[in-house]
């Protein structure tokens, strides 16, 4: 055999080994072979950004695929709400962890879907400089606080203090930033506050840079953000999986529940697998204190979304009243009212 030709053999084989792996560590097969299922057989894929408000979809996907039944459903991680709004109104999206008043807001504007549950409930903050000038709200004004969307919860709570402490909107400049950048915009002084989800403002905590100036319960009793939508066509034609979907959510939210292990061991594996963060942040947004984030109750409620759809009307993103049956659909979260906590420890190889 000629030198030049072990050369190419060797650079031929090279290339089929790199192309494997490739395959096999990047490409979604699960997915792929998802498509060439019966529709009646396929799994739903579920959008999700990387907050704590989100964390039972990648805790359910996990826990799920050791179970007897298999995983549930398709997890897809966007970084911001903007991305999940187009791929729902496309209906790339089956079903999408979004923040309420983005929900009510599509849904205002016609597009099929309903909230079904949700996230969590605290477990968002406003924060600021470590040491900067703003000690109290009041010293927000003239300076620049970001906000996830337009469209959240976040920005409600903003103008929830801003009532108390007398200020007008037109006092303080807000930004919509998506969440992974919001540490380090204020690092670098691009911004004064922020007001999201953990795990971000226990990062700027950990950092060193960022202090919090209150949690959401200080002004926003039984706080919500994220809840959990799904497309009208998937409710109609497949009622039964929209359960399960539900019933699994609900039933990670019961085990992150139970106690710190249950949490810490949340933090290995959904930062390390699903968040791209470490888990030494997550561990610390979970449990410092373990009230910071909590998973119960998180059925619809509706004096919540009255509230939150009001909130909307009153400052400007919002142009009617929408009832809360034409948005939320609490057949599954009555469902999932039996639903106990998944039975997993740390290092099992199955889960019940």
């Amino acid at each position: 055999m000629s030198l030049k030709l072990k050369i190419v053999m060797l650079v031929s084989g090279w290339l089929v080994l790199i192309s494997a792996l490739h395959g096999y560590l990047n490409v979604n097969w699960g997915s792929l072979l998802n498509d060439y299922r019966p529709p009646s057989e396929r799994k739903i894929s579920v959008a999700y950004i990387p907050v704590t408000c989100q964390l039972t979809c990648p805790v359910t996907d996990y826990i799920s695929k050791l179970s007897q039944n298999g995983e549930i459903f398709l997890p897809r991680l966007f970084q911001g709400f903007p991305e999940i709004k187009e791929a729902l109104i496309s209906n790339r999206m089956q079903a999408a962890f979004i923040v309420a008043p983005l929900a009510i807001a599509l849904r205002a504007q016609g597009v099929p879907i309903k909230v079904v549950y949700l996230g969590h409930r605290y477990g968002s903050a406003v924060v600021v400089r470590k040491n900067g000038p703003i000690k109290t709200f009041a010293d927000l004004r003239g300076h620049t606080i970001a906000i996830p969307s337009r469209f959240s919860d976040e920005r409600l709570l903003v103008f929830r203090a801003m009532k108390v402490w007398g200020i007008k909107p037109s006092e303080v400049k807000m930004v919509e930033m998506a969440p992974p950048d919001v540490s380090g915009a204020m690092a670098v002084g691009a911004i004064d506050a922020f007001v999201m989800g953990e795990p971000f403002p226990s990062q700027a905590e950990l950092g060193g840079y960022g202090r919090i100036l209150f949690q959401a319960r200080e002004y926003w009793p039984d706080y919500m953000s994220c809840i959990l939508v799904v497309q009208q066509n998937l409710i109609d034609k497949r009622p039964d999986i929209v359960q399960r979907l539900v019933d699994g959510i609900a039933r990670s939210g019961l085990w992150l529940d139970k106690g710190k292990p249950e949490r810490e061991d949340a933090a290995d594996f959904v930062g390390r697998f699903y968040y791209n963060q470490k888990p030494a942040l997550l561990r610390w947004a979970l449990t410092k204190p373990l009230d910071r984030v909590m998973y119960a109750p998180l059925a619809p409620r509706k004096p919540d979304f009255d509230m939150v759809r009001d909130l909307m009307i009153e400052t400007g993103v919002l142009n009617k009243k929408i009832s809360f049956e034409e948005y939320t659909d609490t057949r599954f979260s009555d469902g999932a009212k039996t639903e106990t906590a998944w039975k997993y420890e740390a290092g099992m190889a199955t889960a019940n």
